[in-house]
């Protein structure tokens, strides 16, 4: 490889060298393929190149091609400003003037049925992403105090968004972002909007708002860039773009989906006609359960009052008075029968004692002889206990012998 001159300070490229150099780099490319869209189509009568602007529908971003203008007249499809193209050419930088475009050599029309299988092959590769997971999607306000608008300017969906809500509930306050709602400028105009509504933390709902279309008109909200957008927002998002049949991606990633832009205005603010009925409702039968539980402990006390514990409570007293005499006389009764059965146990015991006691028994001619001692008095139960000259006492039936021992006599059996 041969090197070029020494580039420095004191040494610098001159324009042309770099102009050159910069048209050697993108000759290298070679010939390439480009999609894109159209948003500026050039062809006069008698000229020699057609001149169109191809741009990015997820970027801000537009590159110039030329063409011959039989490429253009001889289209598969009329093209116009808004038409996907997918064209190939070769690159070419002009160093004269610095400028860069694409000379295309042939044209393609992207048709509805390859954007339809683009935008399911996204819809799959999001879904496998589970960017239309319910858990993500978050709830909307039950009033929201400033609802964001992005919508086409003085079309229909904004009309029936606007009118919608304000009947529905009049102090609603919107935040109103006009955006394109196709064609090339659309999406990044919808993306601006989204950020700047999802960066005001006065908006807490914003709605995305188109009336219906083709599948080339509705496109922008296929967009990838803007369904990540949806998805990345703070604030909760709500699609309502087109007719019930549509059904862009952004349906998909949002946190709710309406089927039309009044669909919409009825989701995100309550009925105030409604919600005033629903409370009337609420207080009627509120004043209604009161009523009842009223009615029902006056019934209740009612019958409490007529029984007759409550009716006549000394009668209760009284009746109660009556049975404790009954009862204290029955235990009275029971006492004195229980005593009377003691004491004629007691006489019969007493009887039994006195026949077998001692004092019968000397009552009979017997006697209880004993020693004095000092004074102690033993009983003498043998002849030895009291030798003679022993002091004794003889008790008999009706008193006391004082005597001395003579001697002692044994008897015979002894």
């Amino acid at each position: 490889m041969t090197s070029g001159p020494a580039n420095s300070a004191e040494q610098p490229w001159p324009v042309r060298t770099v102009s050159m150099k910069v048209a050697q780099w993108i000759d290298k490319l070679g010939s390439v393929w480009v999609e894109g869209q159209i948003t500026q189509i050039s062809l006069r009568p008698g000229t020699r190149t057609a001149f169109l602007v191809l741009r990015d529908p997820s970027a801000d971003m537009s590159l110039a091609v030329t063409c011959d203008p039989e490429l253009v007249r001889s289209a598969p499809v009329p093209l116009r400003e808004g038409t996907r193209v997918v064209v190939y050419g070769k690159l070419q930088f002009y160093p004269a003037r610095g400028s860069l475009s694409l000379r295309v050599l042939e044209i393609r029309a992207v048709g509805v049925g390859e954007l339809l299988a683009r935008i399911e092959r996204l819809r799959a590769l999001l879904d496998a992403e589970g960017l239309f997971d319910q858990r993500l999607k978050r709830p909307l306000p039950f009033l929201p105090g400033t609802v964001g608008l992005i919508t086409g300017r003085g079309g229909a969906a904004e009309h029936d968004v606007l009118t919608v809500a304000r009947n529905r509930w009049p102090a609603v306050r919107f935040e109103i972002r006009n955006t394109a709602v196709q064609g090339a400028a659309a999406v990044p105009q919808i993306l601006k909007a989204l950020a700047e509504l999802d960066a005001d933390p006065a908006v807490e709902v914003i709605v995305l708002a188109r009336g219906g279309g083709s599948v080339e008109d509705l496109l922008p909200f296929s967009d990838e860039a803007l369904c990540r957008a949806i998805v990345a927002a703070t604030t909760p998002v709500v699609s309502a773009i087109g007719h019930e049949p549509d059904s862009p991606l952004s349906d998909f990633v949002a946190d709710l989906r309406a089927a039309t832009p009044t669909d919409a205005a009825k989701r995100i603010v309550p009925d105030a006609a409604a919600e005033l009925a629903g409370v009337r409702e609420l207080r009627e039968r509120a004043a209604g359960a009161l009523r009842g539980w009223v009615r029902r402990e006056e019934r209740a006390l009612a019958q409490l009052r007529s029984r007759p514990v409550l009716a006549d409570p000394l009668r209760e007293v009284e009746r109660r008075a009556e049975e404790v005499e009954r009862l204290r006389s029955a235990a009275r009764r029971s006492a004195e029968h229980r005593v009377s059965g003691e004491r004629t146990t007691l006489r019969h015991l007493r009887e039994k004692l006195v026949a077998v006691g001692p004092a019968a028994t000397m009552a009979r001619g017997y006697a209880v002889v004993q020693r004095v001692n000092g004074r102690e008095r033993h009983v003498v139960r043998a002849v030895d206990e009291a030798p003679a000259g022993s002091q004794l006492r003889i008790r008999v039936a009706d008193g006391a012998i004082s005597a001395a021992a003579l001697g002692t006599e044994r008897t015979g059996g002894a």
